[in-house]
């Protein structure tokens, strides 16, 4: 398994305070992604920019996707912008993927959810692997569900390269923007709504 496929059945099985955002997950998702492709030298940072290296079958069909998709022309993207072009509708994307492998499962309704489409983790060696990674505090791991606030604040070890701090760095700058715009329209909409409110 991936780091982003660990990441989205975490975000599945691990209870937090709040349902993570898909658009959240979607941006953590695509930094998941760049640290994956840096681990196994299909990229590298020249400082905040993705220069890509040469082009490899990873045996993930996602990854494979991730590292077709990268920017092959000078000046390269910076990790921001293949954040927000690659991150758009990425959380579906990897949703579809893994209940096409059984590695999702249907839910059982509550109260809470009454979704017919909730889909839950199906007990899978892939699950377990995740988990397995999740409660030893893996640096990435943890540092990517921390900035998506998923389950209790633990202590981890940070990463030590340079590069993956910079990836994370720009997934916690792009969640925090992408929070920042959705106040902005919640604000928008009750101000709207008092204008029709008035007598």
């Amino acid at each position: 398994m991936t780091t982003p496929r660990d990441l989205f059945l975490v975000s599945l099985d691990v209870p937090g305070e709040h349902p993570v955002e898909q658009g959240d997950l979607s941006l953590a998702l695509a930094g998941a992604e760049l640290v994956d492709l840096l681990g196994v030298r299909a990229l590298t940072l020249d400082g905040e920019r993705v220069v890509p290296g040469p082009a490899l079958t990873t045996g993930d069909r996602m990854l494979d996707e991730a590292g077709a998709a990268l920017r092959r022309q000078e000046p390269y993207e910076t990790v921001e912008d293949w954040l927000w072009r690659r991150g758009e509708g990425l959380a579906a994307a990897y949703r579809n993927a893994l209940e096409s492998e059984g590695q999702l499962t249907a839910g059982r309704r509550h109260w809470l959810s009454l979704d017919p489409a909730e889909r839950v983790p199906a007990d899978t060696p892939a699950r377990q692997r995740a988990a397995d990674r999740w409660w030893s505090r893996e640096p990435v791991l943890a540092g990517l569900a921390g900035i998506l606030a998923i389950g209790e604040d633990r202590a981890a070890e940070a990463p030590t390269e340079e590069a993956v701090i910079t990836v994370l760095a720009a997934v916690g700058d792009a969640v925090r923007e992408l929070e920042g715009v959705r106040t902005r329209r919640r604000v928008e909409n009750a101000a709207f709504d008092n204008i029709w409110r008035v007598p």
